[in-house]
Parts: structure tokens; sequence; C-alpha cells
């Protein structure tokens, strides 16, 4: 059984700032590329954030979030982080971690984030 929690969420003000984390304890995210995603509610699920897995070389952004947030990893914690800068209502979404391998696909339950004008 794989326990990946989302963490980070809350409510800010528009132009603030959210970081989020996903992290588990029970298995190594060393070798899982993680996307971040994000859905309103009656909307499909997008992807936001992409970051390899190991050293995380390789980050793309949706051109929605480009500029404004950055994802990074820290293996040592076994987390990964999604910083949100000059959030705008925009942004409020459920944001979810998916942890994945080639034999291995995890979602975490969400977070939610909520940016008020």
């Amino acid at each position: 059984q794989l326990t990946l929690v989302e963490s980070g969420g809350g409510l800010v003000q528009s132009g603030g700032s959210l970081r989020l984390s996903c992290v588990t304890t029970t298995f190594s995210l060393y070798f899982y590329s993680i996307t971040w995603f994000r859905q309103a509610p009656g909307m499909e699920r997008e992807g936001v954030s992409f970051i390899s897995y190991h050293d995380g070389s390789v980050t793309k952004h949706a051109d929605s979030v480009k500029v404004r947030f950055t994802i990074s990893r820290d293996n040592a914690k076994n987390a990964v982080y999604l910083q949100m800068n000059n959030l705008t209502p925009e942004d409020t979404d459920v944001y979810y971690c998916n942890a994945y391998t080639f034999n291995d696909d995890y979602w975490g339950q969400g977070t939610q984030v909520t940016v008020s004008s």
C-alpha cells in the first residue's frame, strides 16, 4: 500500500504565495517522476508542473503558470515541492501530486488552494 500526501494548500490573497509539498514515508520517490495536476469542480484535471525522477533535471510548466510556479525536489527529504507565486483567483483548484515510474502510478488525495480577490 502506497501513501502519497500533498500539503501546503490554503487560503491566500491574490498576489500571494503558497508552497505545496508532495511527500511519502512509505516508499522512496527517488525513481519517481512527478506531475502536479489541478482540478476545479466540474472541470477536467489539468497538468500544471512536471519534474523528472532522480535529480529533477527536466522540469516543465503549463503556459498559464510559467514564470510564476517552480517545481523542485529534495530526495533527502523524499519530497517534491511546488512553489506558487503571484497567485490569482484562477489558480483556485484542488492540487494533486502524481508520482510514477515505468511500472507504478500513484495519486495523492489533493490539497485545496483558494485564492481570494
